[in-house]
């Protein structure tokens, strides 16, 4: 079936926003300039400020929710489905997860490169696939364990690729390139929290995509703007690249700024582009289907790979062809990428049928939860 313009507007958004939002965060890091109190120039190093930035993009989710209501309610006949009504602290966890996550990840984004970063984050789909089974109950089907091997088997050969990148290139120090890639894959570990508390709620309580990244996002921009108060006074020595050496000095930043304004470009490139790629990732789901958006996903990271290339922030690896490859092909597994080649097989086509009906029923039953829980609190 061909798409239409409206659809193809919104894989574009998509590839173009998530690419921008990777890009933009690594381009920030490049930056050097003078600080506060005539410091000398000194690179860009405030991933907590950055984190900030990101969350209020998230936090502009919720206002789009909002504006797609007053939108609905205008209509002879509303058509959106807002969802039950929640307890909006059930998303504080997952906002303290994503907040934790993302700072972690903007510091190792500081150490490695933008194409290694966004690779070695595929390293979700482990364990929260793991995660989904222990708390969620989930089973698994044989190829999404298969996906689950095959991806950690490309994360060892970006791991390596890294590692040869740390020899050779001089722009990170290999101590730094592996401390970056083992904070991404931690980082990963949270994240996987994070889905799978948001999936628990989502479903059981019906809850507006929109709304529920929204939420998040206020959340963690609330709680991370007063957490860099305390951050300006906690010394952390050579662990943080600040003049100061302290955790975060966000008046730093702001001087930095001041003497390089394009660094708040890239700042605002980052928040406007998370903001954009959540609403055009969400439509996609919507308009398209999840499976589109996996594969966006993945093309989202050989657009950060091949930008980085030709900008010449990073060198060509062969070895990280062959993880992104490796990578891709764990993915597309987990993903079931794979079933519209198997459903022309007609018994492969008649045991994806029982495992769809497996997903659907897990889904209800966490919808006839909500519903349950909903009666009883009224």
């Amino acid at each position: 079936m061909a798409w239409t313009k409206y659809q193809l507007f919104l894989a574009g958004l998509m590839l173009t926003t998530g690419s921008l939002n990777t890009l933009s965060a690594k381009w920030a890091d490049m930056f050097s300039a003078k600080g506060c109190h005539d410091d000398p120039d000194h690179a860009f190093s405030h991933p907590f400020v950055q984190a900030v930035g990101m969350f209020l993009g998230e936090f502009s989710c919720l206002a789009v929710f909002y504006i797609l209501v007053c939108q609905d309610r205008r209509r002879p006949e509303p058509r959106m489905n807002r969802g039950q009504s929640f307890n909006p602290l059930l998303f504080f966890a997952p906002a303290m997860c994503d907040m934790t996550a993302t700072s972690i990840m903007y510091i190792a984004l500081n150490m490695t490169s933008a194409s290694s970063f966004q690779m070695l984050r595929g390293a979700v789909i482990i364990f929260t696939g793991l995660l989904s089974v222990a708390f969620l109950g989930r089973r698994l089907a044989p190829s999404q364990w298969l996906g689950i091997c095959i991806t950690i088997l490309g994360l060892v050969v970006v791991g390596l690729a890294d590692i040869a990148s740390g020899h050779s290139d001089d722009s990170h120090k290999l101590s730094d390139v592996i401390t970056g890639d083992l904070l991404i894959i931690m980082a990963q570990i949270i994240v996987s929290v994070q889905m799978v508390l948001e999936e628990k709620f989502v479903y059981k309580h019906d809850v507006h995509p929109l709304r529920a990244v929204g939420t998040e996002g206020l959340f963690g921009f609330v709680v991370l703007s007063l957490l860099l108060i305390p951050m300006y006074f906690i010394h952390v020595g050579n662990f943080s690249d600040n003049p100061r050496q302290v955790l975060e000095d966000a008046l730093d930043a702001f001087c930095q700024i001041g003497h390089k304004p394009l660094i708040l470009l890239a700042l605002l490139g980052n928040t406007v582009s998370i903001a954009f790629f959540n609403f055009a990732g969400i439509s996609v789901t919507k308009e398209i289907s999840a499976t589109t958006r996996m594969v966006l996903d993945s093309l989202r990271t050989l657009v950060i790979w091949v930008v980085s290339l030709a900008l010449g922030w990073e060198r060509f690896h062969g070895l990280q062809v062959l993880g992104f490859l490796v990578l891709l092909i764990g993915t597309a597994l987990y993903n079931g990428l794979h079933r519209p080649l198997l459903a022309r097989i007609p018994w492969c086509a008649a045991r994806m049928n029982l495992e769809e009906d497996s997903s659907d029923a897990e889904r209800e039953r966490l919808l006839n939860d909500g519903r349950v829980q909903a009666c009883e609190d009224t």
